[in-house]
């Protein structure tokens, strides 16, 4: 009888941790339209309107932050981004494909330089970075924008 017992409690333990395991993962709230424009392009906005030099007919305006308040803005901003990146690569907003993964992981790496460099408030690496977040997008959009809905 002890032999039956501990197949048994072995089935329900192993049935219980996939159930568990299956509540923890994390799903997608929206659609990928609505975290593109609710939550990574604002942030990615936030990046690229402190970052290098608008030419107008008054001459040039440096658009890098002036303060302490505007770094730490940026620094935030290049965080969301970062973690945007992952989030993208969660159950609702990946699409399971190579591309989708490695584009992914591209902005979360571009944005942790933009992030970096905005703690060292180096305003010619937050341009590079800026522009390697933009490429990363642009890229993925090229490829995906369509499922994008």
């Amino acid at each position: 009888m002890k032999k039956l017992i501990w197949p048994f409690l072995i089935a329900i333990c192993a049935s219980c941790a996939e159930q568990e395991a299956q509540q923890v993962l994390p799903k997608a709230t929206g659609s990928t339209y609505q975290m593109m424009t609710s939550y990574l392009e604002p942030a990615a906005d936030q990046i690229w309107g402190s970052a290098g030099l608008i030419i107008t007919e008054d001459g040039e305006v440096d658009l890098r932050p002036t303060t302490e308040e505007g770094w730490l803005n940026v620094i935030n901003a290049a965080t969301v981004v970062a973690e945007g990146g992952n989030l993208l690569l969660i159950n609702g907003y990946s699409v399971n494909e190579a591309d989708w993964a490695a584009y992914s992981k591209g902005l979360t790496l571009a944005a942790l330089k933009a992030r970096q460099a905005a703690e060292s408030q180096d305003a010619d690496a937050l341009f590079d970075a800026g522009g390697e977040i933009y490429n990363v997008c642009r890229a993925c959009h090229n490829r995906y924008i369509e499922r994008m809905d």
